[in-house]
């Protein structure tokens, strides 16, 4: 599938998306890449209704060309007492040392999944494309998207996924390898259960040939060169996240822009990354800190997704006002070596000179 045809369906200049990051940016991130020709997201599972609004407002007033919103499509966890006493018992020695009662703790952000309140809210400002992470929306909810003519995004972490995603009624499959930072979109099979799942340049051909929708690449896309070995694996298109992170337009918090200045200084290996668990419930790829040295990166102790952040939140909040990312979630991919400090249009510019 030629990036003109995936650039056709997204009314962009550039077959480049800027992965939607929630907790490290909002609508100005978005819309610097839009306004270069590429299609900017706007993270929203994290985000309130009103502020859902005000960044829809935003974005609206900002920029006549494409933005996509997104959302998660999973399942709220049945309540479990049992299995949240035991994350909190795995974390109590953390507790004890920062003088944290865990018990004590008021739950921290959520994650709300699409819904019909949710689609209520956007569907008057008519957003021109959906993205979805973990499956779609229920089908009455995806012929509410579609009606209004919204182009509908999903990920894929096998060609399984790929080829469900395709059968109901997603426009273009994104193709997240293994090496993409933040949450695994993989929605087939059991939550913490990545062993299906490939790195991209071997998921990202087959994926290609299995389906007829345009697919994007995701994972380790850091520039011009991952750019043109995609497209010559079948991609239509690139999605990018982590080159993103250190854009003067993201709101990457000062903790996290210095985890991966060390991650991208030269001869740096003090920053590795890894699949991990332990922030919310889900796999998801970070910068390793103390605990995921400690803990591991896969536990089976953790709460359930998104109720493990919670449990969490305390314990994080005070490591943070002591200058600390000891239980920080540091979400980036493996290439998060390459992050630049250079503007976002300049960056979605170097990324679309691959497909010349």
């Amino acid at each position: 599938m030629a990036p003109r045809a995936l650039c056709a369906l997204l009314g962009t200049e550039l077959p480049v998306i800027q992965a939607p990051m929630a907790g490290v940016q909002g609508h100005a991130l978005a819309l610097a890449v839009s306004r270069a020709g590429g299609l900017g997201s706007l993270p929203c599972a994290m985000l309130a209704p009103e502020a859902i609004r005000s960044e829809l407002q935003w974005l609206r007033d900002g920029t006549d060309r494409p933005f996509a919103l997104n959302f998660f499509c999973h399942r709220p966890p049945e309540p479990d007492a049992q299995r949240e006493q035991a994350w909190r018992a795995a974390l109590a020695p953390y507790a004890a040392q920062a003088g944290i009662d865990l018990e004590a703790a008021p739950p921290g952000a959520g994650r709300t999944p699409f819904s019909e309140a949710l689609c209520d809210l956007i569907e008057p400002f008519r957003p021109p494309v959906l993205s979805f992470h973990f499956g779609l929306p229920a089908p009455a909810l995806l012929a509410r998207v579609k009606a209004w003519g919204a182009v509908v995004l999903s990920s894929a972490t096998t060609v399984e996924e790929a080829l469900w995603l395709e059968a109901h009624g997603a426009d273009a499959v994104i193709a997240q390898g293994l090496e993409a930072g933040g949450h695994r979109g993989h929605f087939l099979g059991a939550d913490n259960d990545v062993s299906p799942q490939q790195g991209l340049f071997a998921l990202l051909p087959q994926v290609a040939r299995a389906v007829r929708v345009p697919v994007i690449a995701a994972g380790g896309i850091a520039g011009s060169h991952e750019v043109a070995a995609a497209r010559a694996l079948g991609a239509a298109g690139v999605q990018a996240g982590t080159a993103f992170l250190l854009c003067p337009e993201a709101t990457t918090p000062a903790l996290h822009r210095a985890a991966l200045r060390e991650a991208a200084a030269p001869g740096s290996a003090a920053r590795d990354t890894a699949l991990t668990n332990v922030f919310t419930g889900r796999p998801a790829r970070s910068l390793v800190n103390r605990l995921l040295r400690e803990r591991g990166p896969m536990s089976a102790d953790v709460a359930a997704f998104p109720v493990a952040a919670a449990v969490l939140a305390p314990l994080r909040a005070t490591a943070e006002a002591q200058g600390r990312d000891d239980f920080t979630p540091l979400w980036a991919g493996c290439r998060a070596d390459a992050c630049r400090e250079i503007p976002a249009a300049e960056l979605t510019r170097r990324l679309g000179a691959g497909w010349a």
